[in-house]
């Protein structure tokens, strides 16, 4: 007898071993543990992704007391003023004028969405959301 042919059992030139259900099985293991190779990667890279410095999300909400081009200081329901740092990358989102880039006023209603930095503690907007308000600033 010919030992190369049992040494090899799952020959996949050869016509009957890829139909046998041993030849399926064998394909499908090596499927199957690429699969498992992938996901253990993945939930790998989450597990790294949860142990990084991931800055805190913070909503500001109420009424703009001042505002130029580094920071704005919104005056809350509670009555302190918070001040919010402005970068060239916030976004500015008018409700009554959705195509409008431009920043609030003194007055306005806002909700800035913000992080803030663990290490400076300062807190600085991404998105500023905002409709032109009806009632006049709050007295200084």
């Amino acid at each position: 007898m010919d030992r190369q042919m049992y040494s090899d059992p799952i020959d996949q030139e050869h016509p009957r071993h890829s139909r046998t259900v041993f030849g399926q099985a064998v394909r499908s293991s090596r499927n199957r543990s690429a699969t498992g190779g992938i996901l253990l990667l993945t939930g790998l890279s989450f597990c790294l992704m949860a142990l990084a410095p991931v800055p805190e999300l913070l909503h500001v909400l109420g009424i703009v007391t001042s505002i130029d081009e580094k920071h704005i200081d919104v005056k809350t329901a509670k009555g302190q003023v918070v001040s919010v740092l402005l970068t060239k990358q916030v976004k500015y989102k008018n409700k009554n004028n959705p195509k409008s880039l431009d920043p609030p006023a003194v007055g306005d209603r806002v909700i800035i969405e913000a992080s803030r930095d663990e290490k400076n503690k300062k807190v600085t907007a991404t998105v500023v959301h905002y409709s032109p308000g009806s009632i006049p600033p709050p007295p200084q």
